[in-house]
């Protein structure tokens, strides 16, 4: 089988993947005890026009094989429907909306950091291993991947904010800094600024995880023979490193990379507790707090999404990195 006929059949297999996670979720919402659905609506602070809204998109108070297909439908268009009052009655897709650039610019920008340092730092704790240096680049790493991340923001904040006053200890962007945006330097170099404290956490975190697996990637690489015969040939060492080592080893940091990126829409709930963050962790947090099912629904299924999505590029990258791979 060739690549196309491959991404024909994954694409089969994401589809049904895709509409095995929704009937999932439809069905784990209503197995809770008391229907949380129908008692969401039935609470006082709810309009009757999200009633009907919510009535519209999940099919509440029919029986369950009918309101599945209005769900499926619901789902695959991203009519999530509308949140109660104490969500400030806006659309769901307006409420995610709302968090998406926050997560993006925090977990996108630590996330993409922290894999490409990790991944050049694993690799060359593991060409000088069993030196000091490898040692300090272990015990390091295995510090910061062990480490709680609200432990960490709290330490940040307390020598960062508090004690040298160089960084703000919460929030997402100066509240003078809304309406039009005169001078889009100073407003980003403010965002910016809220971003540092979040993602120095995020990225240490992440950093640590990537650099031990890359180690144990290489290292158990850096034996074939292939290795060997470009040694002997005479290449230089960093061309052996990254060229046939590396790129030979990436397959398992490949699957984890998918797997990081898949789960950027969760947010980082407690972190962004921690500092304050309007993201879609806060968001999340916030709706199991007030048992805003609509939301939790949404926010599960495009997660799942998301990583559904990523797994698949990474089987297709699968083979455009590692010749070895065959499709089939």
């Amino acid at each position: 089988m060739g690549l196309r006929g491959y991404i024909i059949k994954r694409i089969i297999y994401t589809v049904i993947l895709i509409l095995g996670v929704i009937t999932l979720n439809f069905f784990i919402f209503e197995a809770i005890p008391g229907n949380p659905l129908e008692n969401y609506i039935n609470r006082p602070n709810i309009t009757q026009e999200t009633i009907a809204k919510l009535r519209d998109a999940f099919g509440i108070g029919k029986p369950w094989y009918v309101k599945y297909p209005t769900y499926v439908k619901s789902m695959l268009t991203f009519n999530f429907g509308q949140a109660s009052t104490q969500m400030g009655s806006a659309k769901v897709v307006d409420l995610i909306m709302q968090g998406l650039g926050n997560t993006l610019l925090l977990l996108g920008a630590s996330s993409i950091i922290a894999v490409v340092v990790g991944i050049l730092i694993g690799a060359y704790a593991a060409h000088e291993r069993g030196k000091a240096v490898d040692g300090l680049i272990v015990v390091t790493s295995l510090a910061t991947f062990a480490l709680p991340t609200f432990w960490m923001g709290l330490i940040f904040q307390a020598i960062f904010s508090f004690w040298l006053k160089w960084l703000p200890a919460m929030g997402w962007f100066t509240n003078t800094l809304t309406g039009p945006i005169a001078n889009p330097f100073y407003y980003w170099l403010d965002r910016l600024s809220y971003i540092v404290l979040p993602g120095a956490v995020l990225f240490l975190f992440t950093y640590g995880g990537f650099v031990l697996l890359t180690r144990a990637c290489v290292l158990e690489t850096m034996t074939e023979d292939y290795v060997l015969t470009a040694r002997a040939k005479g290449v230089r060492e960093r061309t052996v490193l990254f060229k046939h080592i590396l790129r030979n080893a990436s397959l398992p940091i490949i699957t984890n990379v998918a797997i990081q990126f898949g789960f950027l829409l969760s947010g980082a709930i407690i972190t962004e507790r921690v500092f304050q963050y309007n993201g879609l962790g806060t968001l999340i947090f916030t709706a199991i707090g007030v048992r805003e099912v609509p939301v939790m629904q949404a926010i599960f299924y495009i997660i799942a999404l998301c990583v559904i999505v990523a797994n698949f590029i990474a089987d297709i990258s699968y083979g455009l990195l590692d010749p070895r791979v065959k499709y089939g």
